[in-house]
């Protein structure tokens, strides 16, 4: 705590992607913090970045940089994490991380403030994490339905926007659509590769008038590691080690949202009045689903905002207990940076007494 009385808060990251959101984010939420500091590498030390409307210089990575911080947020790579945010917790600082390191780690707790906001409270090793942006994207969603009718099988297939590969995936999709806009490319095999050459960035194959059904790194039996976290992340954050969950993930040429097909088994019948009901009510949700009128979510649409945008409710035309939705959601707001936020938020509570 500073002389403000409130809690001190590191944003570690502060000038990558996902920091720029959350610096607009903690400008947006209630002032609860006192001071704010921001660390990222050293060659962006001495940046001044706007935070609740003041100048703040960046700071440099170091093990100096945590010292008097009570919560620390990560938005940085997984190596990153892996050997700074322990540095940080053994400094005092509770550590509120976004990245893969420890997400699956036993001892520590893996956090969507909707679903499970009281395992943030056990933390043996002073860590939080956040999920992936894809699972982030549909899972306040699956929470409250599950907390009603009781999940039993998962089937998802995902539509990934590029900037979940960063800044190298919209400079991309960018570079490739100046190329193709305006010519009569995708009408022939191969002639949109042969446009784009070998500039296809962070992805296998051009991106650009195509859909890639490849994220992430190759892990057993041809699954993607998107795909494991997104089953093994939906398993811990909803207390159910044994769910069945099968997940296809796929890029998009979309710059910012992520968008998911879900078929939900639950324990009993389900009604689709009754899951409306739930969704429409449900903290961080918006239903958005009227397909005679048009409206159901789009990534167009739901870009910048915080919820999960949910349509095309429907009960499965052979299984009288599941559902069949879709899903919509920020995979840099709600995705990354917000979750983040909010848990950082229900710690600060612990150290204000806050309810």
């Amino acid at each position: 705590m500073d002389r403000t009385g409130k809690p001190a808060l590191a944003v570690v990251g502060a000038t990558g992607a996902v920091g720029t959101v959350m610096l607009q984010i903690l400008s947006q939420h209630a002032d609860i913090w006192g001071e704010i500091r921001l660390i990222a590498s050293p060659r962006s030390a001495g940046r001044k970045l706007a935070v609740r409307g003041e100048e703040v210089e960046v700071v440099a990575l170091c093990e100096e940089a945590f010292d008097g911080i009570d919560v620390a947020m990560f938005d940085v790579p997984d190596e990153v994490s892996a050997r700074w945010a322990p540095l940080a917790a053994s400094r005092g600082a509770v550590v509120v991380d976004s990245s893969a390191a420890f997400r699956m780690d036993p001892d520590v707790p893996l956090v969507v403030p909707e679903v499970n906001p009281h395992a943030a409270r056990i933390r043996p090793r002073s860590l939080v994490a956040g999920p992936n942006c894809t699972t982030l994207s549909m899972i306040v969603a699956l929470g409250a339905l599950h907390a009603e009718f009781g999940l039993r099988e998962l089937v998802v297939s995902s539509y990934q926007a590029v900037s979940g590969a960063g800044r190298a995936g919209v400079d991309t999709l960018r570079r490739q659509l100046s190329l193709v806009a305006g010519t009569e490319l995708g009408t022939g095999p191969g002639d949109v590769r042969r446009a784009v050459g070998d500039d296809t960035g962070p992805f296998p194959e051009p991106v650009a008038l195509n859909v890639v059904p490849w994220v992430g790194s190759l892990r057993e039996d041809g699954w993607s590691s998107e795909e494991m976290k997104v089953r093994d992340e939906s398993r811990k954050i909803l207390g159910l080690p044994d769910l069945p969950v099968a997940v296809t993930c796929v890029r998009v040429p979309v710059v910012t949202t992520h968008s998911l097909t879900v078929h939900a088994r639950f324990e009993d019948e389900v009604t689709v009045d009754r899951a409306r009901e739930i969704l429409a009510t449900a903290p961080g949700v918006v239903l958005c689903d009227d397909p005679a009128s048009g409206e159901f979510p789009t990534p167009a649409d739901v870009v910048g905002t915080d919820p999960t945008w949910v349509g095309r409710v429907r009960r499965a035309l052979d299984d009288p207990t599941a559902l069949e939705l879709f899903v919509c959601g920020d995979n840099l707001r709600k995705g990354a940076a917000l979750n983040t936020a909010q848990i950082a938020e229900l710690v600060a509570a612990e150290f204000t007494g806050a309810p």
